[in-house]
């Protein structure tokens, strides 16, 4: 069916939001001995400038029914918000305590937001959850990658806190465009069954009941941590091999390129492959393979090694969503299973930049992190081979009946 033209306009607002998800993450990797000297951290510390967000990221998600309560659309306008003024504050990001601060308001923003958009997507767009969940998903890199590239450049025209300040403008447009292009688009949140009007009895869907669930939270786990720890240390990881700021930037701007070029594959094979199994565990032994590479060879070829990371991640990232968007028809359980994986995913991926941070000021170095990240992500098969279409169909009809 041909889209109408103000769902093309919701479209390119879903596009932009996710285009500024990531931004207040990726601007720190680059700068991190900048913002160290500047500000006295530790390695410790600068890891909890990425993995305090993504924990954030993950407390909201599980707070599902919460955040819904807040309604999509306006909760999704809450939350790019958030993130706006997050972006502002790190103009005063020199006092370590609020660029910390921002690090948090960012990772709640982002939160709120990107609990809400699988549902609405899921709720708006039926047909089209593949393409639209992997577009997404590829702006959400596509957004790291612009800041990681354009951060470092903006350090020749002024100093690095309204470097990291800048993206508050991109912020504010997805904003803007958000609520203009939402403005008929019918939200859940303010039906009486939303507003409170109690659940018929079996209704209520409570995805940490069910051991499939848990099993899609740890796939998630997996790709979310794969990606966090690239996002937190790849750029300081080649500074300290001799790198500038610039070409460190660059390399984690085309390390999310792949992974937007990821998105987009994943964007037509998924409908193509309704088995999600294969996809999962080819990039599964792309990401180990370019994490082993990082660890013990990061100079003999890390283009290739930047391609191989940015294909596997990117591919996995979204994959794991639409494998959960698999196990629920449903809008509304869509939107809860989502929260509950990603939830559990940032959590557990929250904390993987704080304890490379503290495996670097231990052991002087991260070969250590990407080793055994590269040992996680290959133990994932064992739960990639049990995700069969047979069995999502069954979960789905598990949690229909309550």
């Amino acid at each position: 069916m041909k889209l109408r033209p103000g769902q093309l306009f919701c479209i390119a607002a879903i596009l932009l939001v996710g285009l500024n998800l990531r931004p207040a993450l990726a601007v720190i990797s680059p700068l991190i001995e900048t913002i160290r000297s500047a500000t006295g951290l530790s390695y410790q510390a600068m890891g909890w400038v990425t993995g305090l967000p993504i924990m954030a990221m993950g407390i909201l998600a599980l707070a599902g029914a919460t955040v819904y309560r807040l309604g999509m659309r306006r909760g999704i306008a809450i939350g790019v918000l958030l993130v706006f003024i997050a972006c502002l504050l790190r103009l005063m990001a020199a006092n370590p305590a609020w660029l910390l601060g921002s690090a948090l308001l960012a990772g709640i923003g982002i939160g709120i937001a990107q609990t809400l958009v699988p549902g609405f997507i899921k709720l708006h767009f039926p047909t089209r959850i593949d393409t639209l969940m992997a577009l997404y998903v590829s702006m959400i890199m596509g957004g790291a990658a612009m800041s990681a590239a354009g951060t470092p450049v903006l350090l020749h025209s002024m100093d690095w806190q309204p470097a990291l300040a800048m993206w508050a403008l991109p912020a504010l447009l997805a904003l803007v465009l958000w609520l203009s292009a939402t403005r008929n688009f019918r939200d859940p949140a303010r039906t009486p069954a939303a507003a409170g009007t109690p659940a018929p009895a079996g209704t209520v869907f409570r995805p940490w009941r069910y051991r499939r669930a848990w099993l899609l939270a740890g796939l998630f786990c997996a790709s979310g941590s794969c990606y966090t720890l690239a996002l937190a240390w790849l750029a300081p990881y080649y500074i300290e091999l001799g790198a500038s700021p610039q070409r460190a930037g660059i390399l984690l701007a085309v390390l999310t390129l792949f992974e937007v070029v990821a998105g987009f594959l994943v964007a037509w094979l998924a409908p193509r492959s309704p088995d999600r199994r294969y996809l999962l565990a080819g990039c599964t032994v792309l990401a180990t393979a370019g994490y082993l590479m990082l660890a013990w060879m990061p100079l003999a070829a890390p283009w290739l090694i930047i391609a191989m990371l940015g294909l596997g991640i990117g591919a996995l990232f979204p994959l794991t969503l639409i494998l959960a968007m698999d196990h629920a028809s449903q809008p509304r359980h869509a939107g809860v299973l989502a929260a509950f994986v990603q939830g559990i995913g940032y959590l557990v991926a929250g904390v993987l930049p704080f304890a490379a941070g503290q495996l670097r000021d231990s052991l002087g170095s991260l070969e250590a992190a990407w080793s055994l990240m590269a040992g996680l992500v290959l133990l994932s098969l064992v739960l990639v081979v049990q995700a069969s279409p047979a069995s999502a169909k069954a979960f789905d009809q598990r949690c229909r009946q309550g």
